[in-house]
C-alpha cells in the first residue's frame, strides 16, 4: 500500500511549535489571574494536608473559568509533597457518573489489587472505610462536574456519612459545577450532612484572556507566527461570548490549523474569524450535551420558538429578539408531556434559567412595565438552528434507546 495519502500528515507544521500547549486540558506550572482562587483551594485543604477532617469545599464558574485546572494544579503540588496524611482521588464524574462508579474508582486509585469486578457496593464501601482507618489517613474526593452524578443524592450521603463510620481519619468532598444552584437538587437528607465553603469562579475579562492567549501562543507557537492583533481579536471574540478561556484557546489553535491547511505562513485575524465559527458550534455542542435533562428540554423549547415564531408579541432591540419566559415554559411543558415525562415546577423552571444564563447557553433580559406587565425574556445565545439539531441527535436518540431497551 502507497503511503502517499499520509504524506501530508508528517509534514512539518508552518505555525505551530509544541501544540499540546493551546489544548486547554494543559495545566502550565503558573495559572494566570487565578492566585487567589489557588490561595482559596488550598486553604481549604490544608486541614486534610496535616491529617484533620477538612472542610468540604464547592467551586462554581462558567465553563472555561479555570476550575479544573486550578484543582489540578494544586492536586500536583500535592503530589510533591512528603510525609502528608491526605491521599487524592480526581474523579471525572462525567465518565463515573453513579456513586457505585464513584466508590469503584477510588479503589481503583488506592486499592487497585482490590478493584476487581463482582464486589457489591457495601463492600467496596467498607473496604475504603478501613483503608482510611489503617493509618488515619484523609481521603478527599475531587468530583469535577458533580450534578452529572445519575444518583447525586445517594453518594454525597453516602461520602459524607462514611465520617461517622471511620474511627481515625475522615473523607472531604471538592464539588465542581457550573450551576451554583445544582445542591438545591438535593434531597434536604443530603443537603444536611454538608458542611462546605464555596468559591465560585469569575469569567475572564478581554484583558485577561489576552494575556493568557500570549503566554500560550509564545510556548504553542513558533516565534514571530501569529500577529498580535489576531491574538487580540480572539480574546475578545472570547470575551465577548462568555469570558471562556477554552473558547479562546480553541480560536486561536484551529486559526493555526487553518493557516497550516492553506499553506499560510502567519496567523492573523482572518483565520480568527474563520476559525471562531468553527469552534463556536464545538463549544455549543458540548454545552448543550452536558446539560442536564430537563435543562435540556429547556433549550430545546427555546430554540423551537425561536425558529417557529411565537404566539406573543416578541421584543426587539436592533438585531436580538427575546422570547418571553412564560411562552418557554409553556413550550417546554408540552414538550415533556409529548415525552411522557413531568415538568419541572415553575420554581425549578426559574432556578434552571439562572443557570442556564450563567452558563452563557442563553440571555436574559427583565423587562419594564408595559410589556404584559414585569416579565423575563429570553434569547439563545447560539444559532437555534444549530441547538435544535444537536437536541434532537442526543436527547432524542438516548430516550428511544432507552425505550427500546425497555421493551426488549
Amino acid at each position: 500500500m502507497s503511503d502517499e495519502p499520509f504524506a501530508g500528515l508528517f509534514k512539518e507544521s508552518n505555525v505551530f511549535a509544541q501544540r499540546e500547549v493551546l489544548s486547554p486540558h494543559y495545566i502550565p506550572a503558573h495559572l494566570l489571574f487565578r492566585d487567589s482562587q489557588i490561595s482559596e483551594i488550598v486553604k481549604a485543604i490544608t486541614p486534610a494536608l496535616r491529617g484533620e477532617r477538612g472542610r468540604n469545599l464547592f467551586i462554581y464558574g462558567k465553563t472555561g473559568t479555570g476550575k479544573t485546572s486550578c484543582i489540578k494544579h494544586v492536586i500536583n503540588k500535592i503530589k510533591e509533597l512528603s510525609s502528608v496524611k491526605a491521599r487524592v482521588s480526581y474523579i471525572n464524574c462525567r465518565i463515573y457518573n453513579s456513586r457505585y462508579r464513584v466508590l469503584s474508582k477510588i479503589t481503583s486509585d488506592h486499592m487497585p489489587l482490590y478493584a476487581k469486578r463482582g464486589y457489591g457496593i457495601i463492600d467496596i464501601y467498607e473496604r475504603i472505610i478501613n483503608w482510611v482507618d489503617e493509618d488515619g489517613k484523609i481521603l478527599i474526593v475531587v468530583l469535577d462536574e458533580i450534578d452529572v452524578v445519575k444518583d447525586l443524592d445517594d453518594l454525597v450521603y453516602t461520602l459524607t456519612r462514611a465520617n461517622s463510620d471511620i474511627k481515625s481519619g475522615g473523607i472531604a468532598i471538592i464539588g465542581i459545577s457550573n450551576r451554583i444552584s445544582f445542591k438545591e437538587d438535593l434531597d434536604p437528607r443530603s443537603r444536611s450532612t454538608l458542611y462546605e465553603k464555596e468559591l465560585v469562579f469569575p469569567p475572564y475579562n478581554s484583558v485577561e484572556l489576552s494575556t493568557i492567549l500570549k503566554d500560550r501562543v509564545d510556548r504553542g507557537f513558533k516565534p514571530g507566527k501569529v500577529d498580535p492583533a489576531a491574538i487580540n481579536l480572539a480574546a475578545a471574540i472570547a470575551a465577548n461570548d462568555s469570558g471562556d478561556a477554552r473558547l479562546a484557546l480553541m480560536i486561536i489553535s484551529k486559526a493555526g490549523e487553518i493557516s497550516d491547511e492553506k499553506g499560510l505562513e502567519k496567523v492573523t485575524g482572518e483565520q480568527v474569524r474563520e476559525a471562531s465559527k468553527e469552534a463556536d458550534e464545538e463549544i455549543a455542542y458540548e454545552l448543550v450535551n452536558t446539560l442536564p435533562e430537563q435543562q435540556k428540554l429547556i433549550v430545546y423549547a427555546i430554540a423551537l420558538l425561536s425558529l417557529q415564531g411565537s404566539r406573543y408579541k416578541k421584543l426587539t432591540e436592533g438585531t436580538d429578539t427575546y422570547i418571553f419566559s412564560g411562552e418557554v415554559y409553556n413550550k417546554y411543558s408540552s414538550i415533556t408531556e409529548s415525552m411522557h415525562k413531568d415538568a419541572k415546577t415553575s420554581r425549578w423552571y426559574r432556578k434552571y434559567i439562572s443557570d442556564l444564563e450563567m452558563q452563557g447557553i442563553i440571555h436574559t433580559y427583565e423587562s419594564g412595565k408595559g410589556i404584559r406587565g414585569h416579565t423575563k425574556l429570553i434569547k439563545l445565545a447560539y444559532p437555534p438552528e444549530k441547538i435544535k439539531n444537536t437536541i434532537e441527535k442526543t436527547l432524542f436518540k438516548e430516550n428511544e434507546a432507552a425505550t427500546n431497551g425497555g421493551a426488549a
